[in-house]
């Protein structure tokens, strides 16, 4: 058992530290997009559109944004070393085909950081919507792909991006918890299970096994690298693992340090509970906030099912990573060798998708 550092066992002083109901109560985490910016990003689609640069060849460069860039970098900054997300409302997209629309995103996305591929097909634009697909009986689904409800998790890159398409017809909620807090509230609570919570947790790869290496990978939940806390959570993949022979079975101790934390992650004091609405942009740091999603009830109506876009995005901004974390990320440096265009066509998308 790793017996947790002096750092980990005192609280963490840092504006990550936020409970959701204190900022439900504010709007300083949004950015309105106004009519001047809208023909901006119109512009610079059309920039595009004229060079004829597709996704993944386009880079910032590719899309000029001379007064929304400024405020995109400070949001960068805001996401990456302030409170650990953002919401862009306002990008209109009813007039845009979602070849456009997923242009501007993407457009937007490579100011922000450079867009990186998302799993072993190599699919840099992913497609957030249910292809009636199970979760729980294939291993190699993933759960974005169906309407339920998705646990608190992160993802391996600096910033997990989402563009909101088409919402559901109910439920779909975003949910937002700072990391920072948990560990926090741990030590206020629970002390004795920081123990548990800082040493190495297997979690299932769900079929994206790179050559030499198990089915699964470990990372502990809380561990720092110098100053900066990092955070690993994702309930599912623990117990999926499960069914791993060679992974040693969870001991009561680990479920009440799973409980502990599933506990805090949905208590409504502490976490963020948002709608994202059609043109919607979300922006969320990997290492300080977990994310996650209520189940939704879709429209029977295929052009208007969920339907959201998400981009996984490096910024440069992270000196280095755990050793654990830095290990993950070996796993996907080769989903980066080619990169795939989007597939768009509704009657492809599940083939193309389910892995």
């Amino acid at each position: 058992m790793t017996v947790p550092t002096e750092t980990l066992m005192r609280p963490y002083d840092h504006p990550s530290a936020w409970r959701g109901a204190d900022l439900a109560m504010r709007d300083d985490w949004r950015i309105v997009l106004d009519a001047d910016h809208n023909r901006e990003l119109r512009r610079a689609l059309a920039h595009a559109r004229a060079r004829g640069v597709q996704v993944p060849a386009l880079r910032a460069a590719d899309f000029p944004l001379p007064t929304l860039a400024p405020v995109i970098e400070a949001m960068r900054r805001e996401v990456m070393d302030g409170r650990g997300f953002c919401l862009v409302k306002g990008l209109r997209i009813d007039d845009l085909s979602t070849a456009d629309a997923a242009l501007i995103y993407w457009g937007v996305g490579s100011h922000v950081g450079s867009p990186m591929a998302q799993n072993a097909q190599g699919e840099v634009l992913g497609h957030v919507t249910d292809l009636g697909v199970d979760f729980h009986g294939d291993s190699n689904v993933r759960g974005y792909q169906t309407k339920l409800r998705l646990p608190f998790h992160d993802d391996n890159a600096d910033i997990v991006g989402l563009l909101c398409l088409q919402t559901a017809r109910s439920g779909g909620l975003s949910r937002l918890v700072s990391r920072t807090t948990l560990h926090n509230v741990v030590l206020e609570r629970r002390p004795d299970l920081m123990e548990e919570m800082a040493a190495p947790w297997y979690l299932d790869r769900r079929g994206e096994i790179p050559p030499g290496k198990p089915p699964y990978y470990t990372s502990a939940f809380f561990e720092f690298l110098g100053d900066r806390l990092f955070c690993r959570y994702n309930r599912a993949y623990i117990e999926s693992a499960q069914r791993l022979p060679e992974v040693p079975r969870l001991t009561s101790r680990q479920v009440e340090a799973l409980d502990l934390m599933d506990s805090l992650c949905h208590d409504p004091a502490l976490h963020l509970e948002m709608p994202l609405e059609r043109g919607d942009m979300q922006f969320v740091n990997n290492y300080t906030v977990l994310h996650s999603r209520s189940r939704y009830e879709d429209w029977p109506e295929p052009e208007r099912r969920r339907y959201l876009l998400r981009l996984w995005l490096e910024t440069g901004l992270v000196p280095a990573l755990p050793a654990s974390w830095a290990e993950r990320h070996e796993d996907w440096k080769d989903w980066q060798l080619d990169p795939r265009p989007p597939i768009f066509d509704l009657s492809v998308r599940r083939a193309a998708l389910e892995h």
